[in-house]
C-alpha cells in the first residue's frame, strides 16, 4: 500500500511475519487518532465498510483490502467476550499494551519504516518466546490460550514461564461464560494447519477443557497422514473438525450443519461392528471422509483399509444401464447394486460386462 502518513503504522502480525521472513495473511494497520476520519481524506480509496464503536475502516486501494484500526484502549466488563471501548485514539503504547502477545505488539511506520517496540517483542521474537502482555490477558479473553498454541506451531516459539503459569492458572478455573464463537474461530485457524503437534499439546496441555469440563486422553494413533493423503477429499475448512471433533462433548461450539453431520456419522461409525468388507463400504460409503479418518482412532486398520482400498472399488453399472436391460426403476436397484458390489470387492478387476452379467443373473434375466 502507497499510503504514508506520521500517524499510519503497520501492525502485529504483518510486521512480526516480516521479521520471521514467513508470508503474512493480513495487512493491518493502525491510525494514531481516529482511522475512520482518516481513512475519508485519503484520495483514490474505496470504504468498503466502517466499525464506528471500535473505530476500524476497511479500505480497498491498488485492488487490495486493507483494515485501519483507530489506536484505543479497551476493557472486558464481561471476562470472556468482546471487549468495550473506553477510548478512541489514544497513544499508540498504549494502543499495543491491550493486545495478545509481545511478538504481535509491533509497530512499524508507513512513513520511516522504523519498528516501534515498546514492549521487547523484537527480542522475544529472537529468542523464540510467547509472552503475554498483563497478568489478567487469559481471564479478559481465555481464546488467547488456543492462539498461543497457534503461534507455537507455526513458528516452533514456546511460552516464557509466567505465561506458562498463568495459563495453567486459568485452566484450573475455568469460565465457561465466554464467547464460543471466537473460540472456534482459533480452533480452526489451530487444527486447519494439520499438525499433530498441535493436537498433542492441545489435549496434554489441558487447553481442550475450554470447549466442555471433559475428560479426554490423546489417541495413539497418528491421523496427520491419513488426512495429507485425502486432501483432495477433504475441505480445507473442516480439518479441524477431525480434531476437535473427537472430544466427548463440543455441543458449546456453534458448528454447522455439516460439521454436525461429520460427528454424528463418525459417532455412528464408531458403535457399529464390521463382519466384512462389504459392510464396511457400505457404511464408509455414506459417511462423509472427515468421519472416516476420525474413525482411524478407533480401528486405523480398518480405516485405512477403506481408505486406500475399498474407497477406490466403484460401480460402473448404474440405474441407466438397468433400464437398458428392460427393468423399469424400483426398490430392487440397490439390491442388485449391493449384489454386484459384494463380488466385487474381492475381484476389483471385475468389467462392465461382467457387471451386467451379475445384473442379469440378479434378476432372472437370460
Amino acid at each position: 500500500m502507497n499510503i504514508k502518513d506520521k500517524n499510519l503504522y503497520y501492525i502485529g502480525g504483518v510486521v512480526r511475519d516480516e521479521i520471521l521472513g514467513k508470508p503474512s495473511f493480513d495487512t493491518d494497520l493502525t491510525y494514531r487518532g481516529n482511522a475512520i476520519d482518516f481513512a475519508k481524506t485519503i484520495p483514490d480509496i474505496e470504504i468498503l465498510q466502517i466499525n464506528e464503536p471500535f473505530g476500524t475502516v476497511r479500505i480497498k486501494s491498488g485492488g487490495k483490502e486493507f483494515d485501519i484500526a483507530s489506536t484505543r484502549t479497551e476493557t472486558y466488563p464481561r471476562k470472556g467476550h468482546l471487549p468495550e471501548v473506553d477510548k478512541i485514539g489514544c497513544s499508540l503504547k498504549e494502543d499495543v499494551m491491550r493486545r495478545d502477545f509481545t511478538i504481535n505488539a509491533l509497530a512499524k511506520s508507513t512513513l520511516t519504516g522504523e519498528i516501534i517496540d515498546y514492549t521487547n517483542g523484537l527480542e522475544d521474537i529472537k529468542n523464540k518466546t510467547l509472552r503475554i502482555l498483563y497478568d489478567t490477558s487469559f481471564i479478559d479473553d481465555p481464546t488467547r490460550i488456543v492462539r498461543r498454541l497457534k503461534f507455537a506451531v507455526r513458528f516452533g516459539f514456546d511460552s516464557d514461564e509466567h505465561t506458562r503459569k498463568l495459563q495453567n492458572d486459568y485452566l484450573d478455573n475455568i469460565n465457561y461464560d465466554m464467547s464460543y464463537k471466537r473460540l472456534k474461530k482459533e480452533l480452526v485457524e489451530t487444527f486447519n494447519l494439520n499438525k499433530r503437534e498441535a493436537f498433542e499439546k492441545f489435549i496434554k496441555q489441558r487447553i481442550y477443557k475450554l470447549v466442555a469440563p471433559v475428560d479426554f486422553t490423546l489417541p495413539e494413533y497418528d491421523f496427520e497422514n491419513l488426512i495429507k493423503m485425502n486432501l483432495s477429499n477433504i475441505s480445507q475448512s473442516n480439518i479441524w473438525i477431525i480434531y476437535v471433533g473427537l472430544l466427548p462433548d463440543i455441543s458449546n461450539l456453534p458448528l454447522t450443519k455439516a460439521e454436525n453431520k461429520i460427528i454424528e456419522e463418525f459417532k455412528k461409525l464408531k458403535s457399529t461392528i464390521f463382519n466384512n468388507d462389504f459392510e464396511i463400504c457400505k457404511a464408509f460409503n455414506a459417511a462423509p471422509i472427515e468421519s472416516v479418518i476420525m474413525y482411524s482412532t478407533v480401528n486405523h486398520k480398518t480405516a485405512e483399509k477403506y481408505l486406500t482400498k475399498l474407497k477406490n472399488i466403484k460401480l460402473t453399472l448404474n440405474g441407466k444401464d438397468l433400464q437398458n436391460l428392460g427393468i423399469a426403476p424400483n426398490a430392487k436397484y440397490r439390491e442388485c447394486f449391493d449384489y454386484i458390489l459384494k463380488t466385487k470387492i474381492p475381484n476389483p478387476q471385475m468389467t462392465k460386462a461382467d457387471e451386467l452379467k451379475l445384473a442379469k443373473e440378479f434378476f432372472n434375466l437370460s
